[in-house]
């Protein structure tokens, strides 16, 4: 392995990285298929990330328009993983959150993706362990990803607890 990558060497690691993070991920949903789409899981995840939110912000946080985001909301509602509620701060403001049912999927679903990458690692050298992490993590702070906590079981905290 070269000394220095070029941002080009580094694009390509990671789309490579991305078909096996793909697989993993598409093999986790397989006991929820049917029932939530990649693309209402997603939504599950930054809900489970940021904590309650008003629609305007789990839009933005998901990078599509509000009406998107709207008919998401409702088919994740109406499947009882969503909970809407009144703002206490603006009894005019609805924020949305995961419900227990909601909670238990990406619970679930993330415990799955951590067994099988679990078996992943353990089959690379132990020597090159913590240059994967070193790379990960620049690469998670420049995505501008929220940090991991450590001791739950996905990963991130959630607002109010």
């Amino acid at each position: 392995m070269q000394d220095k990558a070029t941002s080009e060497d580094v694009v390509t690691s990671l789309l490579t990285a991305s078909r096996v993070l793909v697989g993993v991920a598409a093999r986790s949903l397989t006991e929820v298929e049917g029932h939530v789409t990649v693309t209402q899981f997603r939504t599950l995840v930054v809900l489970a990330a940021h904590g309650p939110m008003k629609q305007g912000a789990l839009a933005e946080h998901l990078g599509v328009n509000a009406s998107t985001a709207q008919r998401m909301v409702d088919r994740l509602g109406a499947a009882g993983l969503v909970d809407r509620r009144p703002n206490p701060r603006s009894r005019r403001e609805v924020l949305l959150s995961l419900s227990v049912d909601g909670r238990a999927v990406v619970d679930r679903v993330t415990e799955r993706r951590r067994r099988e990458l679990q078996t992943i690692v353990r089959r690379m050298p132990p020597e090159r362990r913590a240059a994967v992490v070193d790379a990960l993590q620049a690469f998670t702070e420049a995505a501008r990803e929220p940090e991991p906590v450590a001791g739950t079981l996905w990963g991130w905290s959630l607002v109010g607890e």
